[in-house]
């Protein structure tokens, strides 16, 4: 069975609207999309580490009842687990403040088993983060001599404006580790001051990966692949919360790789515009459940459907 390996910080997300809190919710870029995938039925697991506190243990607990392989996390004795605010606005989107205790950074794991068409999917500051950098490139090293798709989610906040210069070689070396690349309106122009998803894939991206998304809330998907160039309407939803939007979009795209059965060796020949419709369908079918709770990931009923539905397309297939 193919698995999905995800890489990324842990965090517990407390919600305010209105400037009252109304949820804490545990989180995390990668770990979002983690999460989804587990109660999707896919086989998941998730590298990372926690402090020795009652939030690491929440982190810990959540990500086992969600069926998620949390062998790799990490816990140090004399580190608090990070802490985000996520202040909604009227559009219910989110302003974050982060309280993490930088210095103590460090990644000390045992690598999971990876074997070909794996999924390891890394992103946001966690895959840029020059302490724990040696520690996360090797292991994307590891696995892409393992034969495994790396799906990678630029995810680059406005907090970390200041140190682009600085952390440039690391985001073009992840870029070049990808397979496929996703990334938002807001990291380019943060990072390169670029907007336009054209100028963003032909001046920043195409050289490094081929295959490469780019999302902007409402506006349409603008997909950039060898031989396609394809916009995608975006599906209106009724959000409650954009929180983890982007992060099960990329749960989503990822859940159709396996699904369809996409394999290591077809992205490289070159996904053909069916597939690519597919696994945007199903990316943005993540997210938009994800954006009808408060919640940071998809619901346990629609992971529930999609087993189902996996299930019932593999058998239709292995019959045909």
């Amino acid at each position: 069975m193919r698995k999905v390996i995800g890489i990324g910080e842990t965090v517990l997300d407390i919600i305010f609207k209105d400037d009252q809190p109304v949820g804490a919710v545990p989180g995390g870029s990668v770990f979002n999309g983690i999460i989804s995938l587990g109660r999707a039925g896919i086989n998941a697991t998730f590298i990372s580490e926690t402090g020795n506190d009652r939030v690491g243990e929440k982190i810990i607990k959540f990500l086992k009842d969600n069926n998620v392989n949390a062998d790799n996390i990490n816990v140090y004795t004399n580190s608090k687990s990070p802490i985000s605010l996520a202040f909604l606005n009227e559009h219910n989107d989110a302003e974050y403040i982060f309280y993490k205790d930088h210095p103590c950074d460090q990644l000390d794991f045992t690598y999971p088993d990876v074997q070909r068409d794996d999924v390891v999917m890394f992103g946001s500051y966690y895959a840029v983060n020059p302490v724990i950098r040696p520690q996360v490139s090797a292991f994307l090293d590891y696995a892409r001599n393992r034969g495994a798709i790396l799906y990678y989610d630029v995810n680059y906040r406005p907090s970390h404006q200041n140190e682009v210069m600085k952390l440039t070689s690391n985001i073009l070396e992840n870029l070049e580790y990808a397979d496929i690349v996703r990334g938002s309106y807001e990291d380019f122009d943060v990072m390169f001051n670029i907007k336009d998803p054209d100028k963003v894939y032909n001046a920043e991206v195409s050289f490094y990966c081929k295959k490469f998304i780019y999302t902007h809330g409402k506006e349409p998907v603008s997909l950039h692949a060898e031989k396609l160039q394809k916009n995608y309407n975006v599906i209106k939803t009724e959000t409650v919360s954009t929180i983890g939007a982007g992060d099960n979009f990329n749960a989503g795209f990822v859940y159709g790789l396996i699904k369809y059965g996409i394999t290591k060796d077809m992205i490289d020949e070159g996904i053909d515009e069916e597939n690519w419709d597919k696994l945007i369908a199903c990316a943005q079918s993540f997210s938009g459940e994800c954006c009808r709770s408060i919640n940071n990931s998809v619901d346990k009923a629609f992971g529930d459907r999609m087993k189902k539905e996996m299930i019932e397309y593999k058998l239709q297939h292995t019959e045909e």
